[in-house]
């Protein structure tokens, strides 16, 4: 039995073999193919890998940027509280300051009066006679109070009039004598009552109206007045220690004439313990 030509196993062996090697050809060449996409795909995904990464540390960079003006911001906020809170503690200084220095000066304002009060004190006292008492007198009216026109009253002894024994500033004419029962001069005798208008300019005071009336207290009994008719120019209101002087002046002024008029009449003599000691009995 005869086989058929043109079948496979009737094909010589060079075709055969030319068919495997034309097959591992192509097998290699795809494989070559498929190798050189892998290895562009490779590179590719480096390129790419290189590119994340450089992206990844710009992001990083980005963050430490970030973060660091996080913490510079917050540093800044923290400095802020800080100087507003030594602002604060400025102004507190500051308020305690002042308040210190007003006290400072008020105390050293009370120390200059107390100061001026016991001056005035001690030469109504220091005198000895009556004349050197009432130029004292003079001198505290136109130092401290700054009296312009001014009179120093006692009381005749019937009590109805009111004699001028010192005056500066004025007619002695004009102020000699005057009625207890008359005008705001014999009103602040009869009263026992200083007199002194607040409202008004004390400089542009009369004999009529006078700025200022003290009442003279010997004993808890007036005895007189000192009647201040107006002030210098310069001083137009009386102020707290010049009332506190009205005060001494009308207390202590009588004492001080009356001791300087006994001790005169005693012959300017001191007089022994005997007489101090007779007064236990």
């Amino acid at each position: 039995m005869t086989e058929k030509k043109g079948r496979p196993s009737d094909r010589p062996p060079e075709d055969l073999k030319k068919e495997r090697d034309a097959f591992i050809q192509q097998f290699f060449r795809k494989g070559a193919q498929l190798t050189e996409e892998l290895l562009r795909e490779n590179e590719r995904l480096r390129d790419k890998i290189t590119e994340l990464e450089s992206e990844n540390g710009k992001l990083r960079a980005h963050l430490a940027s970030d973060s660091a003006i996080r913490d510079l911001l917050r540093k800044i906020e923290e400095l802020e509280q800080e100087k507003r809170d030594l602002v604060t503690q400025s102004v507190r200084m500051v308020a305690a300051s002042d308040r210190f220095n007003s006290r400072y000066s008020e105390a050293e304002g009370e120390l200059a009066n107390l100061a001026n009060l016991y001056v005035a004190l001690s030469q109504l006292h220091a005198a000895r006679n009556v004349r050197h008492v009432l130029r004292n007198l003079k001198e505290l009216l136109a130092q401290f109070l700054g009296a312009g026109a001014f009179s120093v009253y006692l009381a005749s002894p019937d009590g109805k009039e009111l004699v001028s024994i010192a005056s500066e500033g004025v007619a002695v004419d004009e102020i000699a004598r005057m009625p207890v029962t008359e005008g705001v001069v014999g009103q602040a005798f009869s009263k026992g009552e200083i007199f002194f208008d607040e409202t008004k300019d004390v400089s542009k005071g009369s004999i009529e109206d006078p700025a200022a009336v003290i009442p003279l207290d010997f004993n808890g009994r007036t005895v007189g007045v000192i009647a201040i008719f107006s002030t210098l120019p310069q001083k137009t209101e009386f102020v707290n220690v010049d009332t506190e002087l009205f005060k001494l002046l009308g207390a202590q002024a009588a004492p001080a004439l009356i001791n300087a008029r006994l001790f005169t009449d005693a012959g300017r003599k001191v007089p022994g313990v005997q007489a101090f000691l007779d007064l236990e009995d």
